[in-house]
C-alpha cells in the first residue's frame, strides 16, 4: 500500500528536518557531523548521504535572500542618520557578514532534505552514480579487509 503525500505535508517535512538538521528519512539522526558538514550515514536509520550535493546552493539563496535586505537597512542608516562611512563600514560589515553566514546551515539542510524527498538526481547520471559509489564501497572495504 503506498501512502500519499499532500505537497504541504512534504513541504513542511523537507523545512522542519533541514531546520533542525535531521535526517530526512527517519526525522531522528543528525543530518550534519559538524556546523556544515553533512555526515556519512545517518547514525538512526543509516540513510546513506551520499545523494546529497548542495554544492554552493547554501551561498547563493543565502546571499539572494538575506543580502538585500539587510543591504537596504545599512543604506536606510546612510539616508537617515547621515552616518561618518567608517562607522556605516563598522555597523554594515558584520552585519551582512553574520547576517549571510547564519543561516547556511538551516538552507543546506533543506536543499539535502529535498534533494532525498523529491528524489532529485542528474538527469541521466543514475548508472554513473551507482557506478562511482561501488568503486568508493570496493575501496572501503579493501582498506577494512587489508
Amino acid at each position: 500500500m503506498v501512502v500519499k503525500i499532500s505537497e504541504r505535508t512534504k513541504r513542511a517535512w523537507i523545512f522542519e528536518a533541514g531546520w533542525k538538521g535531521l535526517c530526512p528519512r527517519c526525522g531522528k539522526g543528525d543530518m550534519f557531523r559538524s556546523w556544515l558538514k553533512v555526515t556519512d550515514k545517518c547514525e538512526q536509520c543509516g540513510l546513506d548521504y551520499r545523494f546529497a550535493s548542495p554544492d554552493d546552493g547554501p551561498a547563493f539563496f543565502s546571499l539572494c535572500f538575506v543580502a538585500p535586505p539587510l543591504l537596504a537597512v545599512i543604506v536606510w542608516l546612510q539616508v537617515s542618520l547621515e552616518l561618518p562611512t567608517l562607522v556605516l563600514f563598522v555597523i554594515g560589515l558584520p552585519l551582512l557578514g553574520i547576517g549571510c553566514v547564519l543561516p547556511l546551515r538551516p538552507i543546506k539542510g533543506w536543499l539535502v532534505a529535498s534533494q532525498f524527498v523529491n528524489k532529485a538526481v542528474e538527469a541521466g547520471t543514475e548508472k554513473l552514480w551507482a557506478e562511482m559509489h561501488e568503486r568508493e564501497d570496493d575501496s572501503r572495504n579493501d582498506k577494512l579487509g587489508s
